[in-house]
C-alpha cells in the first residue's frame, strides 16, 4: 500500500510539472543570449537543439521546428524527423573566388511561405547549420509580424571544435542537433520538404 502510494504521488508530481511547462509555455525553456552577436535576435528568444526538441515534444502541436537551410543540407546532410525545410536562403550555383565559397541568396519566397503554412502567432523554432541563419531568419519574421520565434543557437550541425590539439579541430561536433539524442533523418516527407506555392 505505501508503494502504491508513493507511486501515485510521483505519478501526480510528474504531472504536475508537465502541466506546469505546458501552461508556461515557451518561456520555461530559454538559452541565454549567445555570446556571437550575428546569432542575436529582436525578440531575444533562444534554446539549443535539446530545449527545443524538449519543447516540441511538450506540445507538438503548438511547437513548430523549421529548418531554414537549403533543401541540399536538409536533404543531404539529414534533418530533424519533424521540421519542416523552408529556406531562408537558396544555394545560387555561383562560385565566389574571392570567398572561396558559393554564396547564399536570399529566398524572396521565404516570409510568404512562413506565413502560408503558419500564424502569426505560432510558436516557430527555426534552425540553421550553427545558428547565424536562424537568427537572421527569425528577424525577418519578426519583422513581418510574427510574435514568437525562437533560434535555435547551436543549429544542426552545431559549432567548430575550436581545441587545435584535438583531432577533431575544425569540425563541427560542439553541440547540434545532429550531436544530440535528438531524432534525425535523411528520409524525405513530402509534407516536409520545401514545395513553395506558385
Amino acid at each position: 500500500m505505501r508503494n502504491r502510494l508513493l507511486s501515485i504521488r510521483h505519478c501526480t508530481l510528474a504531472l504536475c510539472l508537465a502541466l506546469s511547462a505546458l501552461a508556461l509555455g515557451s518561456q520555461c525553456l530559454a538559452a541565454d543570449a549567445p555570446q556571437d552577436q550575428r546569432k542575436h535576435t529582436r525578440l531575444g528568444k533562444y534554446v539549443t537543439s535539446m530545449e527545443a526538441y524538449d519543447m516540441w515534444r511538450a506540445a507538438p502541436g503548438k511547437v513548430f521546428i523549421v529548418d531554414v537551410r537549403t533543401p541540399e543540407e536538409y536533404d543531404f546532410l539529414g534533418h530533424p524527423t519533424m521540421a519542416a525545410n523552408i529556406p531562408a536562403m537558396v544555394w545560387t550555383g555561383i562560385f565566389d573566388a574571392a570567398k572561396k565559397a558559393y554564396p547564399l541568396a536570399m529566398n524572396p519566397k521565404f516570409v510568404g511561405e512562413m506565413k502560408r503554412r503558419h500564424a502569426l502567432s505560432d510558436t516557430l523554432v527555426l534552425m540553421c547549420r550553427s545558428g547565424h541563419r536562424s537568427a537572421a531568419a527569425a528577424n525577418t519574421l519578426i519583422a513581418a509580424g510574427f510574435t514568437d520565434v525562437f533560434s535555435m543557437v547551436d543549429g544542426y550541425e552545431g559549432d567548430k571544435i575550436a581545441d587545435k590539439a584535438s583531432p577533431d579541430f575544425g569540425k563541427r561536433l560542439k553541440d547540434g542537433w545532429r550531436n544530440s539524442k535528438a531524432p534525425w533523418t535523411t528520409d524525405l516527407d513530402e509534407k516536409l520538404v520545401y514545395l513553395p506555392a506558385n
